[in-house]
């Protein structure tokens, strides 16, 4: 397997933070948009039969999940793979606690009426979720290294972490668009600084 620095990552990265900075814009940390929060109740009154199979999906956002898929792939001896997936999910995780404090933005509970709180936190800042973040981070990073299903398999996995942020009440929705946005950027980003593999055709 060869690597080298691809120009779509560049160009991954730049739109990335575009979307991020965008998601950031129009946030008020006192007021959610109307739009918003019909998207945020509509998500968030799904039926309580969801909530475990939502659950164990979301759980590929925690910051265990790195810890995991990175000795997964040592395991299986794609020692470059582990060292993408850790500096990402970790960077991601990491990046996403600096942008809560710099937004302050607090959570639904905080903002709304009517919240159903699935075991979520009611409490602290919101943008971005990390949840989102660390699971596009893992996806982007492995994204490369799968094959043509497997990979879309991992981007819809980390889109249902997403999703599960909102239903669980623990995010609102632009929360999770940032921290998917951030996610991909530090998985692009990882990809810039040490190459992503590419194959002979390419």
């Amino acid at each position: 397997m060869r690597f080298a620095r691809r120009r779509s990552d560049a160009l991954i990265f730049v739109a990335a933070v575009a979307v991020l900075a965008v998601s950031a814009i129009p946030i008020d940390p006192r007021h959610v948009g109307g739009f918003e929060a019909q998207v945020f109740h509509f998500v968030n009154q799904w039926p309580a039969s969801f909530y475990w199979p939502i659950w164990i999906v979301m759980q590929l956002g925690n910051f265990f999940a790195v810890v995991v898929v990175g000795v997964l792939a040592l395991l299986t001896r794609r020692s470059r793979l582990a060292v993408d997936l850790v500096l990402s999910g970790v960077g991601a995780w990491v990046l996403a606690k600096v942008v809560k404090q710099v937004v302050s933005r607090g959570r639904p509970g905080q903002l709304l009426s009517d919240v159903i709180l699935h075991h979520a936190p009611a409490a602290g800042h919101g943008f971005v979720a990390g949840h989102a973040a660390t699971a596009f981070a893992l996806a982007t990073a492995a994204f490369p290294y799968l094959g043509r299903r497997t990979r879309w398999v991992m981007v819809a996995l980390a889109t249902i972490v997403a999703i599960a942020r909102v239903y669980v009440g623990a995010h609102l929705p632009l929360d999770v668009i940032g921290g998917a946005a951030l996610g991909v950027a530090v998985g692009s980003l990882v990809h810039l600084l040490l190459g992503a593999p590419i194959s002979d055709r390419s």
